[in-house]
């Protein structure tokens, strides 16, 4: 009775903890895939998700699918040259405060961007190399100066569909778990050229926040899935390669969080742990906003304002 009792607690305090005002010396960081470059308010002038990011009050921001797609309330493509995002992304950041931004490499309609209230170095922008190791979405590494400390970010949007990428039978794909082991090719990469690059990473601040399209073993407790399944290729890589914390997995083993419409959690963010070691509260947001609802008109499994749900994580930088 008295652990059950723990367990609320300590829910109580991570879920107050992540919506209170932040100090100064905290280091707040806020990662949602925006789905279709925040296709649900872009005809809103994103008026609402900007006031969404206002009451959250982050240094950084980690979006996937940061780019503009579609024309308001379609799914009809827009041309590259009236998309408002991912070149406007320096305008659309000041209005909640952030004056610097940065966009991971990328081959595709789905970037990663990053922006902040702290300049921001690229290091590193990630596309794979062809033909055999391309990575889907990019992916980026990028550095912040916090308050003198040096903090590493990696940005991820694995690879989405069950059959691996660029392959012509799509079928037989699926059917030998081809998108799976595609995700862990991807996921190698970019450890590869990212955190794996430094012989003490581990003793480093470093923070990997993206959409893995994956599942993690962690949850197979309420997954129950095979303990071999392919699903798990990706993290299992993650937790036994590298010194990557899992900070939802860690803060709430007790609890499955998903990050979707649905039940499952494929977003993640990750930490070393002298940043993980730092962590006052952490989360997946969802509110009167970020709940998803489908569209009322079904185009093309859209959902307001994301088909994801936001993490948030704040530190103790002092």
């Amino acid at each position: 009775y008295m652990g059950q009792l723990l367990v609320v607690a300590l829910f109580i305090i991570f879920s107050f903890c992540v919506s209170a005002s932040p100090k100064d010396n905290n280091l707040r960081v806020l990662y949602l895939n925006l789905h279709n470059g925040m296709w649900a308010d872009q005809g809103n002038n994103y008026d609402s998700f900007v006031a969404w990011v206002q009451e959250q009050e982050p240094d950084i921001c980690i979006w996937s699918e940061a780019q503009s797609i579609y024309k308001d309330g379609t799914d009809k493509a827009l041309e590259p040259g009236n998309r408002y995002l991912v070149e406007n992304w320096g305008i659309l950041a000041a209005r909640y405060g952030h004056k610097y931004w940065y966009v991971g490499g990328h081959r595709d309609n789905y970037p990663q961007v990053i922006t902040s209230n702290h300049p921001i170095e690229n290091i590193k922008r990630i596309i794979g190399v062809q033909p055999d190791s391309i990575v889907s979405h990019g992916a980026g590494w990028a550095r912040i100066n916090f308050k003198g400390y040096i903090i590493n970010l990696v940005t991820v949007h694995l690879w989405p569909q069950a059959y691996a990428f660029n392959v012509k039978d799509r079928d037989a794909s699926r059917a030998e778990h081809g998108g799976d082991k595609y995700r862990l090719m991807e996921m190698e990469y970019i450890c590869k050229n990212t955190i794996k690059t430094l012989k003490n990473a581990e003793e480093e601040l470093w923070l990997m926040a993206g959409d893995f399209n994956s599942r993690s073993s962690r949850d197979n407790w309420f997954y129950k899935y095979p303990p071999d399944d392919t699903r798990f290729l990706v993290h299992n890589y993650i937790m036994q390669n590298t010194p990557y914390v899992d900070i939802i997995a860690e803060k709430y083993p007790d609890g499955f969080k998903t990050t979707t419409y649905g039940k499952s959690r494929i977003d993640f963010i990750y930490c070393t742990s002298p940043l993980y070691n730092r962590i006052i509260c952490t989360d997946v947001l969802s509110d009167e906003f970020t709940k998803p609802v489908r569209d009322e008109k079904k185009l093309s499994n859209f959902y307001h304002p994301s088909d994801h749900l936001p993490i948030i994580v704040e530190f103790d930088m002092q």
